[in-house]
């Protein structure tokens, strides 16, 4: 009987850095993660400078907590994966470095790896019966996009947003509503307490397309905050906001995240049911941060059963950005021989090509 094969994955696409380590592209041996996400808080946003080197002060640690997790030494590995795109140009240029550097010292083989086919390969290793071809959706800060997952490697991509992505949306949502950032989790927690029927928002659909936009979404819960806090009724106690109005009380705020979100993840859900109803597919992988929201994976869970669809959604671990997706990914790469050159480049604006 053969010795499993095991696999590091390196994963420096934009804030994570994260490193994991997976056997037969299926087990899941260790998966670290450092995240710089208090750094970037009070700037609203990823700074890629403050990104790249933390990834550069923290990378040797995270792969010695995921080697010493794994229990194994780095001779053990037998290649090393790299996300090479997409993501942040000087985030993606540390973790490439990190690996051919591994690679060449170990003498082991170089896998260059796409990150949102990655996110998309974490539904196949969370269901170990799912195989392609099937629709996947990649939902993340910086990514909106639906495609075909075809076998070896191939995608067939069907819509993308036009403008924001979701999870960038929703960061900038919370950013309006003063809820801090990142904006995904404070929103789908507050949208618990909140009634979304109180708050009519569009739903932000392109006729006769699979692609997305947000960003008239966004411009919406805009104009409705500004109405309402221009209407709004102060009492004693309310501060003025920058632009003189009285703040939204608690619950006028847990409203519009409901209402916001319910009107994001109702397109998210409707093109997607759309897309498997256009290839004739039963099958559908949801990856990517914002597949963390609940409600998304509620209203999946709602409407997909009486379309007959499976619906798969990775653990949380396995959504955000991770270095087991990209171990694990590696796998089938190592399978089919494509190993990537010492003098990889990456590509930040790679979208599954």
């Amino acid at each position: 009987m053969s010795r499993p094969v095991r696999i590091l994955g390196v994963e420096t696409s934009c804030d994570e850095t994260a490193v994991g380590c997976v056997e037969d592209g299926r087990r899941v041996l260790a998966n670290a993660v450092a995240s710089s996400l208090e750094l970037h808080r009070p700037y609203g946003g990823v700074i890629p400078e403050i990104a790249a080197r933390l990834h550069v002060e923290t990378i040797w640690d995270v792969c010695a907590q995921a080697l010493t997790t794994a229990e194994l030494t780095l001779e053990d590995i037998d290649a090393v994966a790299v996300t090479h795109g997409p993501g942040l140009p000087g985030a993606l240029l540390i973790g490439v470095a990190f690996a051919k550097g591994l690679a060449v010292a170990l003498g082991r083989p170089l896998l260059a790896v796409d990150h949102l086919a990655a996110h998309l390969h974490a539904g196949q290793m969370t269901e170990p019966s799912l195989e392609p071809p099937y629709v996947g959706l990649v939902v993340s800060g910086g990514h909106t996009l639906l495609c075909v997952v075809h076998g070896e490697g191939r995608y067939e991509v069907l819509g993308e947003t036009r403008d924001d992505a979701v999870g960038e949306a929703f960061d900038k949502v919370a950013k309006l509503l003063g809820l801090g950032y990142p904006g995904g989790p404070v929103i789908d927690r507050l949208s618990a307490q909140g009634q979304a029927a109180r708050v009519t928002l569009p739903k932000p659909h392109i006729k006769e397309a699979l692609d997305f936009s947000f960003s008239g979404l966004k411009t919406a819960v805009y104009q409705y905050v500004s109405k309402a806090q221009a209407t709004a009724e102060p009492h004693a106690e309310d501060r003025e906001g920058a632009d003189g109005h009285a703040p939204l009380g608690e619950q006028q705020v847990a409203d519009v995240a409901a209402g916001f979100q319910e009107a994001a993840v109702s397109v998210l859900v409707s093109k997607t049911l759309k897309a498997c109803q256009r290839t004739g597919l039963s099958t559908i992988v949801v990856g990517g941060g914002v597949a963390c929201n609940r409600r998304l994976r509620a209203r999946f869970a709602e409407e997909a059963p009486a379309k007959h669809l499976r619906v798969v959604f990775p653990p949380p671990a396995l959504c955000v950005d991770n270095g087991a997706m990209v171990a694990g990914i590696g796998f089938p790469l190592l399978q089919q021989g494509r190993i990537a050159p010492l003098d990889l480049v990456t590509d930040p604006s790679r979208c599954l090509t």
